[in-house]
């Protein structure tokens, strides 16, 4: 096994672990209080850390062997996950213990993320990024929509405890499976005296504001996400409320964005190809408001289905692209600082827009939210134009390693 399948291998397993986690962490919720506020604080758990600490999780991930943070990260995660599955086998879960667990994990993942990002172009050649990339996102995507996904209720009916304790097995697996790869320690370069925290970070998001394509990416990321959130979060309403297609529609609405966007990380790669990254991500951000006009303005069943699956499709060629420009671009030394300004950025996108569509749906009805995003993700597309052009056979800026560096996302 070579070490990018090393690093697939231990990303596939790792989601399938978080899709079980994920599914039963509400649903443990739910039966322990029926409060709907302490319900959406499991949620707002997963995006808090972020907002607090992902510009501090890159600069660590810049600043150590990201290899040997990515499986430590995945041990104490383990740790963690495999101690609350005991005390829900045991009943002694509380709703705080659940709140602390999402609110630890994600956490320590603002870590794990960077240094992801940032280890991956050691794994592979220059120019096989993007492919590695779609082949990533897919098998994530695979795992944990159609496998992680209906393991749960089969896992709850055995035991409450098992899908934490099956979690904390997929983090052990792939700690070890990140441990075994084997590419040269990274070179760090002396930091200057009195260097801090606080300088590293506002290095990188100068490095990110500096670059034309790098901030046309951020600013037009975190408005498709502010979107995506307004989207996601009234999802349910909008399938079941304005389509009347009741829970199986929900269910098929959610199965074909899945298959839209597992055959997007197939095709990816040969798109990119033929178009060009900017090119691919800028057609897809229209055609996704297109969508989701289509998708705020029908009753129809096959047609939200069939709209879920395209839009889904799109928005695994925009990760793939996006990810892969940040990565092409931005200096191997800065790349975790730049990875956590557009995570952060775009993260706190996310429950603003959850916001923003139960306020929409609320006071103008529940298909708004979709003609909501279709707004967002329209102004993601007008702030993207500044990139484009700017990226075709252009290397990465060159940065001095000293004191006037740059630092991205």
């Amino acid at each position: 096994m070579d070490e990018f399948s090393r690093l697939w291998s231990a990303a596939v397993v790792s989601r399938l672990g978080d899709a079980l986690r994920n599914a039963a962490l509400p649903l443990l919720a739910v039966g322990l209080t029926d409060s709907p506020l302490l319900v959406s604080l499991v949620t707002a758990a997963g995006y808090v850390p972020w907002i607090l600490f992902g510009l501090l999780g890159g600069v660590v991930a810049d600043r150590v062997d990201q290899r040997r943070a990515m499986w430590a990260v995945d041990a104490v995660r383990g740790a963690l996950v495999a101690a609350f599955a005991v005390a829900v086998w045991l009943d002694q879960a509380g709703i705080v213990l659940l709140l602390g667990l999402a609110f630890a994990l994600t956490c320590l993942q603002t870590l794990f993320d960077n240094a992801a990002t940032a280890l991956l172009p050691s794994v592979v050649p220059a120019d096989g990024i993007g492919r590695a990339n779609a082949r990533l996102m897919t098998g994530q995507v695979v795992a944990g929509t159609f496998l992680g996904a209906p393991l749960v209720p089969v896992l709850i009916g055995v035991s409450a405890a098992l899908p934490f304790g099956v979690d904390a097995v997929t983090y052990v697996i792939a700690a070890g499976l990140v441990a075994s790869i084997r590419i040269p320690a990274p070179g760090r370069a002396a930091r200057p005296a009195g260097r801090t925290l606080r300088r590293d970070i506002a290095e990188g998001i100068r490095v990110l504001w500096q670059d034309r394509v790098l901030r046309a990416l951020c600013a037009a990321n975190t408005l498709a996400n502010t979107g995506v959130g307004a989207l996601v979060a009234t999802l349910v309403l909008h399938v079941t409320g304005w389509l009347h297609a009741g829970h199986g529609g929900y269910a098929a609405v959610l199965t074909a964005y899945g298959v839209g966007s597992a055959l997007g990380g197939v095709v990816a790669g040969r798109i990119s190809a033929r178009l060009g990254r900017t090119r691919v991500l800028a057609s897809g951000l229209v055609l996704q408001t297109v969508l989701l006009v289509v998708l705020g303005s029908t009753r129809s069943l096959p047609v939200a289905i069939t709209v879920m699956a395209v839009y889904g499709g799109c928005g695994m060629l925009w990760n793939v692209n996006h990810a892969t420009l940040v990565q092409e671009r931005s200096p191997a030394a800065l790349l975790g600082r730049i990875s956590a300004a557009n995570r952060t950025t775009s993260i706190a996108g996310a429950p603003l827009g959850a916001l923003l569509g139960g306020a929409a749906a609320a006071a103008w009805g529940l298909n708004t939210p979709a003609l909501l995003a279709a707004g967002f993700f329209g102004c993601a597309a007008v702030a993207l134009i500044p990139g484009l052009g700017s990226h075709s056979g252009e290397e990465s800026i060159s940065l001095e390693l000293q004191p006037a560096r740059r630092g991205v996302d």
